[in-house]
Formats: structure tokens, C-alpha cells, sequence
């Protein structure tokens, strides 16, 4: 197993309940390969720095996941046939960015809970 991230630009056309389920479908393909989805962060509407298919903003989504290395290309051609998707990176994860990733998700945390108190 190995650490990856995805970030993924969705079409802005979407309604609430397709975006959701679209961002599901990956966390499932994710599961369905034997990994484990760590953390997704969505952060919302963006504007493109170009137009992306006469679009120029987009619903950008963060998914941090652990998988088998053999499951990655599968999971990027499905990125390539959805029409949903507008652009993604994947990259893998090495100890550093692991750790970034874990500082981030703590403050993450930590804001919410201020957030609710």
C-alpha cells in the first residue's frame, strides 16, 4: 500500500446531489480496490486560472487515499472517461508530504472544533 493525492476539478454545471454522488464514486472505486480513503476535503467553487472547456470556474475536491500502486492507472482512466471531471492530479505521497498532510488535517481539526465551540 501507498499514500496518494488526488485533487479533481468537477464540472460547475452540477447539482449538489451529483457532486456528491461523483466524489463518491472515486471514494467507492478507492474501497472497491482494497484501499482505504484517509481524508476528502472539498473545497468548493474556484475560478480557473484559463477557461477548461468554456468553463472558468469549477468544484475542486481533495481525496488522500491508501492503495495498491497497481490500482492507480485504473483509477486515472476513470478520471479520463467522466465527463464530471474537468482536470485531476494524482501524485504519490512520500514521508514528508505524509507528514504535511497530517500537520494540515490536525489544524484542519483543530479549526472546526474552535469553530464549534
Amino acid at each position: 500500500m501507498s499514500n496518494y493525492e488526488t485533487v479533481f476539478i468537477t464540472t460547475p454545471v452540477l447539482s449538489n446531489e451529483e457532486y456528491t454522488r461523483t466524489v463518491k464514486k472515486y471514494a467507492d472505486l478507492v474501497e472497491k480496490a482494497g484501499g482505504k480513503v484517509v481524508h476528502r476535503e472539498d473545497w468548493g467553487s474556484k475560478q480557473l486560472a484559463y477557461p477548461i472547456q468554456k468553463k472558468t470556474t469549477g468544484f475542486y475536491t481533495l481525496l488522500q487515499f491508501e492503495v495498491d500502486p497497481q490500482f492507480i492507472r485504473k483509477f486515472e482512466v476513470e478520471f479520463k472517461r467522466d465527463e464530471n471531471i474537468m482536470r485531476f492530479l494524482t501524485t504519490r505521497l512520500d514521508k514528508y508530504a505524509l507528514a504535511y498532510a497530517q500537520q494540515r488535517r490536525d489544524k484542519l481539526s483543530g479549526k472546526s472544533k474552535k469553530a464549534e465551540v
